[in-house]
């Protein structure tokens, strides 16, 4: 009996410590679990904090005080700049013999300029021997060159005795035009790949293929016009156009040759207006003369034919 209760004890014992041992493991595993846990969090706050926040955007100069007000009141800038064609036109009076040294001079300035700046279009000189003479230049700026160069060319005239007499400009905007064409030609491209995808892949019947290809030809055709018309009007609004006169001062009003000059330049004329109504007035009367000579003859055939019928009666 005493072994028996003595074995007992032992096993009673044995299961308590066993017991508390398993309690000891699993306090220390869930201190364990809460310091790691404690401590990650602890690193990542850390981390967190040493992470800077970004720099507010900088203040506008003089937002502190009616800065809405001022940022309000700025206007509004366009999308795109209208896209406008200048033509610029400048008239000079200067001796007859100073005409054509200073076309030359102002279509040197231009050459000066490089064909990228400045080119010249076309150089025209006339003039008879009297006093009188005329000329003309034709030149293509680029437009932010344009007003520049034309205040050069009205230095050089008048530091050659010239005055200038006349200026004008005039600008046609553009804009409506060249956002139409390009719209046009964005829908005739794509028309055009979707032919050529229809041609490519071989879908459908023989007639739809061939219509096919004759629309791509049109198309093709469309696409190489509009692109023409774009490349011309943008070329009108990057190069403005200069024309240039020159004229020399004639015989006075009242001077001896005036009419003299006046009525031997109009002789061409006159003789030319005379010569071209007659010319009329034979187209006219010629068909007439004809018509009314054939019902002529016939009325008198017709009487030689009544006339022996009378005398037998």
């Amino acid at each position: 009996m005493m072994g028996r209760e003595f074995m007992s004890a032992s096993r009673s014992i044995l299961l308590g410590t066993a017991a508390a041992l398993a309690l000891a493991a699993c306090s220390e595993s869930s201190s364990y679990e809460t310091t790691e846990a404690i401590t990650t969090a602890d690193v990542t706050e850390e981390a967190a904090m040493d992470i800077e926040p970004p720099p507010p955007p900088p203040a506008a100069p003089g937002a502190d005080e009616g800065g809405a007000s001022e940022t309000s009141s700025l206007p509004d800038i366009p999308a795109a700049a209208p896209k406008i064609a200048y033509v610029y036109s400048y008239g000079f009076r200067v001796a007859r013999e100073d005409i054509a040294p200073l076309q030359e001079r102002h279509a040197d300035m231009c050459i000066k300029l490089g064909p990228l700046t400045c080119q010249v279009r076309s150089l025209e000189q006339n003039g008879a021997e009297d006093d009188y003479g005329y000329g003309q230049l034709e030149l293509s700026v680029a437009a932010d060159r344009a007003r520049e160069f034309g205040r050069d060319l009205v230095a050089a005239a008048q530091s050659e005795g010239g005055d200038q007499v006349s200026s004008s400009i005039e600008g046609e905007d553009l804009s409506k035009q060249i956002v139409d064409t390009e719209a046009r030609l964005r829908s005739r491209e794509v028309l055009r790949d979707r032919l050529m995808e229809v041609l490519r892949t071989r879908k459908g019947s023989v007639q739809e293929l061939v219509e096919a290809e004759r629309g791509v030809a049109q198309v093709n055709e469309e696409i190489d016009q509009a692109r023409s018309w774009l490349q011309e009007m943008r070329g009108r609004v990057a190069y403005s156009r200069i024309t240039v006169t020159y004229q020399s001062e004639g015989a006075g009003p009242g001077g001896f040759f005036e009419p003299i000059r006046k009525a031997i330049g109009s002789i061409g004329p006159v003789a030319g207006n005379v010569i071209g109504g007659l010319i009329l007035l034979l187209t006219v009367l010629v068909p007439i003369g004809l018509v009314g000579f054939g019902i002529w003859m016939l009325v008198k055939r017709v009487r030689r034919r009544e006339e022996p019928v009378e005398k037998a009666d």
